[in-house]
């Protein structure tokens, strides 16, 4: 993405989610979601998001376990017609309280339960990494035009305060040409059994996980399109938790302007960090994309001054995205992390994956 359309994105987002940015009257209600599945991230992190927001609102629950949905909607005034299980989640077209699903369900899930919103007619914001191929993040675009439902991927750094200063000073020169980024992003996964560990559900290991954070960072600290990639992958086949799946890969992307950037994923170490380095400066976050807790510093030879960023034009990085898919579901503008967006990341994923395997540098 080019550092001119990077700026009116950001601006874009800023506007929407600013207070009194909506074109629409104070009475429009705020828009629907039904979130589905009620797994770590969209029981314990997402739901519990909306109180902070302006735009939108739990409108529905859908998963596969029905006393924990029931519960769950006991908890938040949802009535019994706002349940839905795997089974009848098309008859969600019939319920006019829900305008978006929220899919916050395995990886390899994600196209499935895009394409049938979409021909429910709802608008789909869906978890990253977008899906599990190419070929799916594509027929999930589709399905979305076909419908004329919008489509956005749950890129929660777009919206995150210390992410969005580090690319407008990125952008406005404070580290001077930009030469090199690193990115890095791993945890130590521990139980084999987890979901995670199993490509049907996956798509991969590490870089279905942890890699979009440093693939992402790449793009938005640089602002450009890797012209081509070359990657080496490091697992222990041995180990019960990587039978399936990688364990580490290490990549290196060239940008037209002759930036590069080095960017890491794993599953057995503990690293969440971004770094810019230009020609007069450097700019640092670490850690760099957790839900909270994010810390910046600007530099020539460390880390000499530390950067408090503005606060956001919303009070979450999660709020921020809830409310903004709910605005470009109103305004009928595109969201600044569209379909379009994931299915770059995988473009660039697949061919990660392809230069492991095959030894060698792939043109983009």
């Amino acid at each position: 993405m080019e550092i001119g359309r990077r700026d009116v994105l950001l601006g874009s987002a800023a506007l929407l989610l600013a207070p009194g940015g909506s074109a629409c009257a104070a009475t429009d209600r705020p828009l629907g979601y039904a979130i589905v599945g009620l797994g770590y991230y969209g029981l314990n992190v997402i739901i519990p998001q909306f109180v902070n927001c302006t735009h939108s609102r739990l409108a529905a629950v859908v998963s596969g376990d029905r006393a924990k949905a029931q519960r769950v909607a006991r908890e938040h005034g949802l009535s019994d017609k706002a349940i839905y299980s795997y089974a009848d989640f098309d008859t969600i077209r019939d319920n006019p309280d829900v305008d978006i699903v929220y899919v916050c369900l395995p990886n390899g899930m994600h196209a499935e339960y895009t394409i049938r919103a979409a021909r429910a007619g709802k608008h789909v914001l869906c978890e990253k990494p977008m899906a599990i191929s190419v070929a799916e993040c594509e027929a999930m675009i589709a399905a979305c035009r076909k419908a004329d439902r919008k489509l956005m991927i749950g890129y929660r750094c777009h919206f995150e305060a210390h992410n969005l200063e580090a690319m407008r000073l990125a952008r406005s020169g404070a580290a001077g040409k930009i030469r090199y980024v690193r990115s890095e992003h791993g945890f130590v996964q521990r139980d084999p059994t987890k979901w995670r560990l199993k490509r049907a559900l996956s798509g991969g290991g590490s870089l279905m996980d942890m890699g979009i954070y440093s693939l992402q960072a790449a793009r938005y600290m640089t602002g450009e399109e890797p012209v081509a990639v070359t990657a080496r992958e490091s697992t222990d086949r041995r180990d019960p938790r990587f039978t399936e799946v990688e364990d580490m890969i290490d990549w290196t992307l060239e940008f037209p302007s002759g930036a590069m950037a080095g960017c890491l994923s794993m599953y057995s170490a503990n690293q969440n960090r971004i770094l810019l380095m230009g020609d007069t400066g450097r700019i640092e976050l670490e850690p760099a994309t957790r839900y909270d807790g994010n810390e910046m510093w600007t530099g020539k030879d460390g880390r000499e001054r530390k950067i408090v960023p503005p606060p956001g034009p919303a009070k979450t990085q999660f709020a921020g995205q809830l409310d903004h898919m709910a605005q470009s579901v109103r305004r009928g503008q595109e969201p600044i992390v569209s379909g379009d967006e994931g299915l770059r990341d995988m473009r660039i994923v697949e061919a990660i994956y392809r230069s492991a395997r095959e030894g060698r540098t792939i043109r983009l």
